[in-house]
């Protein structure tokens, strides 16, 4: 998307500059607050919502900024017009105010995220998800209702879902077939928690629950299920293969079954060691044999199977962009083609007593892991994304996938209603719907 930088200087030279919601000012927030107040031309960071008022006032000085506070809609109204940076701990400020084009979700908080962006399709609102776990539970459904409003929902360049879909569009593009999508870790570790990834975490200033979702797999899971769906493509078993390889990504093309990809369509998957690392890899066919010369000409080899990545993720850098591909050109980083293909259900991390109340992922009861859409309907399997809060039933052993029948669900959350309506809008044959 090379010509966004000429349209973002377009827009600043204009005086015109696309208007900024946040939501969220954690670790991730912070740093892109700061890349679009300080580095980026056509972009303003005009107001962002925490849930503790300071950690948004602790974003805007991180970024160099002194903002006020909004404890309502006017005050907000009146501080943008003014062109003050404003703060407050009410985030439907945000979603309602006719000063902002568009709003990122940094929570990765699903019933929260569900809530927010809805209220933004209310009210006109473009919404860029930095929020995997909401996308890859009830992002095909949320599509539907971003389409009748005549806003783009998407996922954002950066972070690896956008990276792949970005090259799984470039590599197409070509003439090629992408047939693997893949995510390359330097770790995996189901069993991982917030006590073990505490000092990680603190050496980085992260969040030690979000950091044990990356080392569990839970977060690769939604990243790759986000990717699938966008891509149509699935995974060749639950929880992907995931193999180790400390070689290069290049030599993954003798490592998969190429009749077996062709059956399925196409995959997603990853790779834990590989480089380069924290990149992203497609591998790829060619239809046409006389391109085949051509591409070992290329030094891409002798196929049939040929290796693109990306060696890097850049995560809050690269999201301006997709804010500026959805207002100015109404086009996403990673949009569901339609119904799920990929979805991620919710195993147990360890044995687990009936009457428990599971924690949310990336903590110390369960892990997600990468499962087809028909298998997770048929077998009933419980989505990772609506784990939180359930009281068991039953109990569950360790690395057991749980089940709807196995919990008993909390009341009244748009989430699970949500998901309701994206089984009943894309139906499986055979397959049971609803809880």
């Amino acid at each position: 998307m090379i010509i966004i930088d000429n349209a973002l200087k377009a827009r600043e030279a204009a005086g015109n500059p696309i208007r900024v919601g946040m939501i969220g000012a954690g670790f991730q927030g912070r740093a892109l607050l700061n890349q679009i107040v300080n580095t980026i031309p056509g972009e303003r960071m005009v107001a962002v919502f925490n849930r503790h008022v300071d950690k948004a006032v602790e974003a805007y000085r991180y970024g160099g900024l002194e903002p006020v506070i909004a404890r309502n809609q006017g005050e907000l109204e009146d501080a943008i017009a003014k062109g003050t940076p404003v703060v407050t701990d009410d985030w439907t400020l945000l979603t309602r105010s006719s000063q902002i084009d568009a709003l990122i979700d940094v929570t990765g908080a699903v019933e929260f995220g569900a809530h927010m962006v809805m209220d933004a399709f209310a009210n006109g609102k473009h919404v860029v998800l930095m929020n995997a776990e909401l996308d890859g539970t009830v992002g095909p459904i949320l599509q539907v209702y971003a389409k009748k409003a005549g806003v783009v929902l998407t996922c954002c360049d950066g972070d690896q879902p956008g990276v792949e879909i970005n090259l799984f569009r470039y590599v197409t593009g070509l003439g090629l077939i992408p047939r693997v999508m893949g995510n390359i870790k330097g770790l995996q570790d189901p069993y991982r928690n917030p006590t073990t990834q505490q000092g990680f975490a603190e050496k980085w200033g992260q969040n030690p629950v979000m950091v044990t979702s990356f080392a569990d797999g839970s977060k690769v899971s939604f990243e790759q299920a986000i990717v699938a769906n966008a891509c149509g493509l699935k995974v060749p078993k639950r929880g992907m293969f995931g193999r180790d390889h400390h070689g290069h990504v290049d030599e993954l093309t003798k490592m998969y079954d190429l009749d077996m990809l062709r059956e399925l369509g196409g995959i997603v998957d990853y790779v834990v060691g590989a480089s380069p690392n924290p990149g992203i890899y497609c591998l790829a066919e060619h239809p046409d044999p006389k391109h085949r010369h051509y591409l070992n000409l290329y030094k891409l080899g002798e196929g049939p199977l040929y290796s693109f990545y990306t060696p890097w993720h850049l995560c809050h850098f690269e999201v301006p962009n997709t804010v500026a591909r959805a207002v100015l050109f109404g086009d996403g980083a990673g949009i569901p083609l339609a119904g799920p293909m990929v979805e991620v259900c919710a195993v147990a991390k360890r044995d687990l007593k009936a009457g428990e109340v599971l924690d949310d992922y990336g903590m110390y009861m369960t892990y997600g892991e990468a499962v087809n859409t028909d298998e997770m309907r048929r077998e009933r399997y419980l989505p990772e994304g609506l784990a939180d809060g359930s009281r068991l039933k039953r109990d569950i052993p360790k690395d057991q996938v749980l089940l709807y029948d196995d919990v008993e669900l909390p009341e009244g959350r748009l989430a699970d209603k949500l998901r309701d309506e994206q089984n009943e809008h894309f139906p499986l044959e055979g397959a049971l719907t609803g809880r």
